[in-house]
């Protein structure tokens, strides 16, 4: 078996090929970047895999079996047709089954709805496009909250959108795991599956920065607009309104949702207590 996992030159992307090259049953496995240079060294042979290129696509993935399609970082109206390009080269050169890196989201009424939709609509797509198929949906990535540690620090807390709704963390560590664990078996072929840890408020992850880091932050609830307006003036007008569309989807609930993250992988997703023990000196 052969396995190309797509944006192999992005953080998910490359722990999913660490993952797969780990595992006794991995097969062979390439990737793909946009821009193979920048690839870190996987060990592995990394092809052209720009989105935007079809022609490129159809010759990169010549003789694979199985598709590992990471989610794209365009705006959603562009990212739909680049999503149909992979899955059209997946079809055109025999690709046999397609794991698509989908995402959790509030589907209309915030200002990440509109990423949300165009997600459903690769969804849809995978499902139309009459490859074996898993659809993955993740929770949020908690590492960017460890990244952003210091402007935590400096703010002396935390403040957006969220209230007190729960949110469906993950790692890009147990992510990779489990998206390894769909690519080589077919047990949840033809299944759109949630992929995340215990949910926790944005006041408990305060308490696990605080613990782990020696902090001293609070919680502080903001309106969807203002937090909005605060992200926007930081990221930009693109970025920030995705990023309170995120929050505000956490304050409705849509990341407390079950998980089958047991279930895929055979074990819990690891605690919360036991990642934040690894971060601390």
């Amino acid at each position: 078996m052969t396995i190309a996992v797509t944006a192999a030159s992005g953080q998910l992307g490359a722990e999913i090929v660490r993952k797969l090259t780990a595992m006794p049953n991995g097969g062979t496995v390439i990737g793909l970047a946009r821009t193979p240079q920048n690839a870190p060294e996987l060990g592995i042979e990394i092809r052209g895999g720009d989105y935007n290129q079809p022609q490129q696509l159809r010759a990169s993935l010549a003789g694979t079996d199985t598709v590992l399609l990471v989610s794209g970082m365009d705006t959603p109206d562009a990212r739909i047709q680049q999503h149909r390009n992979v899955i059209d080269a997946a079809k055109s050169v025999g690709v046999r089954k397609i794991v698509y890196t989908s995402i959790h989201g509030v589907e209309k009424g915030t200002a990440f709805s509109a990423v949300v939709q165009s997600n459903r609509q690769t969804e849809q797509d995978v499902r139309d496009s009459g490859l074996d198929y898993v659809i993955g949906r993740n929770g949020i990535y908690i590492e960017p909250d460890i990244e952003y540690l210091e402007g935590y620090k400096a703010r002396g807390e935390i403040a957006n959108s969220a209230g007190s709704g729960k949110c469906g963390y993950t790692t890009r560590s147990e992510l990779a795991e489990a998206y390894a664990r769909l690519l080589t078996t077919d047990q949840y072929d033809g299944r759109t599956v949630n992929l995340y840890g215990t949910p926790i408020t944005q006041a408990q992850l305060a308490q696990y920065l605080n613990a782990t880091f020696g902090t001293s932050l609070t919680y502080r609830e903001m309106t969807s607009d203002a937090f909005i307006a605060d992200r926007s003036a930081d990221l930009g007008d693109f970025i920030g309104p995705i990023i309170g569309g995120i929050y505000e989807g956490i304050r409705l609930g849509i990341y407390e949702k079950e998980s089958d993250f047991e279930a895929v992988m055979g074990r819990p997703h690891q605690s919360w207590d036991a990642y934040f023990s690894t971060l601390k000196n």
